[in-house]
């Protein structure tokens, strides 16, 4: 019901490789970011240019493209693989290697995993990584968000440690945040996501990024899916084993700290906001003070579980997503430096544990859901002391512009706080057997296609006897805030109620969504009635709705 990847098709074209003696010299090709003293960072043409360069220097790298932007520029992809035929999905599953994708610069003020990502393929056209070759085939696109890109300007991202001479914004050229987009799938590089992960299913998914919040002491943090309904043998593991050893590694090696993605919640949220005034003075009091209350332990709170963001999006698609953060007060050099070292440590992991990572995906794919209750919203849950790594900032002028940028000083402190690091669900629902959405949710129905959900139709009509259907006791919706790169137009809708005994038939022609597939995960967040992020939340089914409607268009198996 979607549009087919062209990459097959174009793959057979692009893969003929010069011969090796007609191949070009990578001596002395650097990055724009390199090649400026970390002044600027690359252009959508600069990105394209080196890709080229790289694939035609090496027989194992493949230019491609795999969709175009709204402003109508290819989005670029590198397929990096030994024992390949051709660069077709069917090619790259064939080698039964570990799938990677690296992706970055999905906000392109936030240009670290770009550059990163283009240092990745000069080394691997170097002959860098050999051992992970014989584990792993990649899939790397290194400028996601090539719109917002182009629309370079200094003052970006406010006191972000350079590049001086500008970056990009946070939207895509449709006006969106891609990283709010991966459930309405509204843009047309979400989309051309979702197709490549369909066509391709990488295991592992990166998404490279930059954080300006809170003043802490590391050079990167990072975070894996964070929802709730997320594999908790995915989970596991990636908790217990594979970050725990990247932060290791990257401190023995590089002596940098790294730690889970937060902020400072309930209390001070570092100094990189401005510099407090100048202390009152103490009245004079007669007689006993009363003491002052203890002030509330702090919480290192991460951000949303909604699998509209990236890492939550791929955690429930059952496969290892890695979130990256270079700190952004650090220079833009070092933090180039902190995200290749994480996308190197994580992938030395990934290396020595490609058939676990691979077991661990396969046994969440198969994994029985129905009869299980499956948190619908959520909140971040409380459970006791971390020690938190914090630091401090100073000003530095940008000298072509005068502005403030804030600079990582090499100091550090560790603050006890509250671990607000993972979520428990608020609102639950069984997960069916089977849920029916009626013929007349056409937009729900291809939403989920898009998603590579598996649908059916049904012949004939379905009796009610054994079948659930869910009663409206509230249906709100939010006002639409247009200026909003996070929602637009959309003014999201919350239902509440209970499902009971079905009174009405599955008519004929209705869709069947079974819960017996590998992305059960996904379509029961995407389904369920009381989701708040999915097909009822981002208004696909409005027009069966209306206030007058006390049944929601849609029915449930649970056996």
């Amino acid at each position: 019901m979607f549009r087919r990847l062209t990459l097959a098709a174009a793959a057979l074209v692009i893969f003929a490789a010069s011969p090796a003696a007609q191949r070009p010299s990578l001596a002395g090709l650097k990055t724009t970011a390199e090649a400026t003293d970390y002044k600027s960072t690359s252009s959508y043409d600069d990105v394209v240019k080196f890709m080229k360069t790289v694939a035609d220097a090496s027989p194992i790298i493949t230019y491609t493209t795999y969709g175009t932007t709204f402003e109508g520029r290819p989005m670029p992809l590198a397929v990096v693989g030994t024992g390949l035929t051709d660069i077709t999905p069917a090619s790259v599953k064939a080698t039964g290697k570990l799938r990677v994708h690296i992706q970055g610069n999905i906000h392109a003020g936030e240009v670290e995993g770009k550059e990163a990502a283009q240092v990745l393929l000069r080394e691997f056209a170097m002959g860098r990584h050999k051992d992970w070759l014989q584990t792993m085939v990649f899939l790397i696109t290194p400028i996601f968000n090539a719109d917002g890109n182009e629309a370079m300007a200094m003052n970006n991202r406010g006191p972000q440690n350079g590049p001086i001479n500008g970056q990009g914004t946070r939207a895509a050229g449709m006006g969106l945040n891609i990283n709010r987009d991966f459930m309405k799938l509204e843009t047309p590089e979400a989309k051309a996501f979702v197709r490549l992960w369909n066509e391709y299913d990488p295991h592992v998914g990166f998404d490279l990024h930059t954080s300006d919040g809170s003043t802490h002491g590391y050079y990167l943090t990072y975070a894996p899916g964070l929802n709730p309904n997320t594999s908790a043998a995915i989970l596991d593991l990636q908790k217990n084993e594979w970050f725990p050893a990247i932060t290791k590694q990257i401190k023995a090696k590089h002596g940098w700290d790294t730690f889970y993605y937060g902020n400072v919640s309930g209390g001070q949220r570092g100094g990189g906001r401005g510099r407090a005034g100048a202390t009152p003075p103490v009245p004079e009091v007669v007689g006993a003070p009363t003491p002052a209350a203890p002030a509330p332990p702090q919480v290192w709170a991460t951000f949303e579980h909604v699998p509209r963001f990236h890492n939550n999006y791929v955690g429930l698609r059952n496969r290892f997503a890695l979130l990256s953060e270079a700190y952004a007060y650090a220079t833009f050099k070092d933090r180039i430096l902190a995200t290749n070292y994480f996308v190197e440590e994580s992938l030395n992991w990934a290396n020595a544990n490609a058939a676990k990572i691979k077991r661990a995906c396969a046994a969440a794919d198969a994994e029985a859901l129905a009869g299980k209750s499956l948190a619908t919203r959520a909140q971040i849950k409380r459970e006791g002391m971390i020690d938190i790594l914090m630091g401090e900032v100073e000003d530095e002028i940008n000298p072509n512009n005068g502005a403030r940028m804030n600079r990582r000083k090499d100091v550090t402190k560790v603050v006890p706080m509250v671990n607000g690091l993972w979520f428990e669900g608020t609102t639950a629902e069984l997960a069916p057997a089977e849920y029916y959405i009626p013929a007349s949710a056409v937009r729900a129905a291809e939403l989920l296609a898009l998603h590579g959900v598996q649908l059916r139709r049904v012949p004939a009509a379905i009796p009610a006897a054994g079948l659930e259907e869910f009663a409206i006791t509230a249906n709100t919706q939010r006002a639409a805030n247009a200026a909003s790169i996070d929602t637009g137009t959309h003014g999201l809708r919350t239902l509440e109620g209970t499902w009971q005994a079905a009174t009405t038939a599955v008519p004929a022609g209705s869709y069947v969504v079974s819960m017996s597939q590998p992305l059960a995960r996904l379509a029961f967040y995407l389904i369920a009635p009381t989701s708040d992020d999915g097909i009822v939340a981002w208004n696909f089914e409005d027009e069966l709705l209306g206030a007058q409607v006390k049944t929601a268009p849609i029915w449930r198996k649970l056996k």
